[in-house]
This record gives structure tokens, C-alpha cells and sequence, in this order.
């Protein structure tokens, strides 16, 4: 994997866990060899190996993402016990 690839695509996508997610589930989608998704986005993928291709089309801007909305998580209240 290109060290400079993955640097310009962290700049696109912000988060490394999130980058890491991206390209292996894409790697995963070019190796499957079935259907549209199986083929590069890019113009010239040349001799680029699967992760390249999946953070050239990040850097591209050919895949996106987006991150779901934070939820504020609210503890649960303990109920009080009646006295017998």
C-alpha cells in the first residue's frame, strides 16, 4: 500500500478507523470478482494493487461515505424499592 495514497486519503476522510473500513471492505468488493462493483472507479488503475485502487478512489472522490449522527446515550434510572 502507498504510504502518500493513504496520507491524501486520511486528509479526505478524517478518521483512520474509518479509513481502514472504507478500503477494506472496497478490496473486498474489487477481489469478488462478480458484477459492477468488482471493477475500478478510476480511469487508469495500471498495475495498482486492490488497496490502491480503493484509496485512489477515495482521494478521487469516486466512493463516499457518511457517518451516522451521534446519539447522546442516557443511562437508566434505578427504581426505587417499596418498603414493606
Amino acid at each position: 500500500m502507498n504510504a502518500e495514497l493513504c496520507k491524501k486519503a486520511l486528509e479526505k476522510v478524517g478518521n483512520p478507523n474509518i479509513l481502514i473500513n472504507l478500503v477494506s471492505r472496497r478490496v473486498r468488493q474489487l477481489n469478488s470478482g462478480g458484477g459492477g462493483l468488482s471493477r475500478p472507479l478510476i480511469s487508469d488503475p495500471g498495475h495498482l494493487g486492490a488497496a490502491d485502487i480503493a484509496l485512489r478512489e477515495i482521494i478521487e472522490e469516486k466512493i463516499g461515505w457518511e457517518l451516522p449522527e451521534p446519539v447522546e446515550l442516557v443511562r437508566p434510572t434505578a427504581k426505587k424499592r417499596k418498603k414493606h
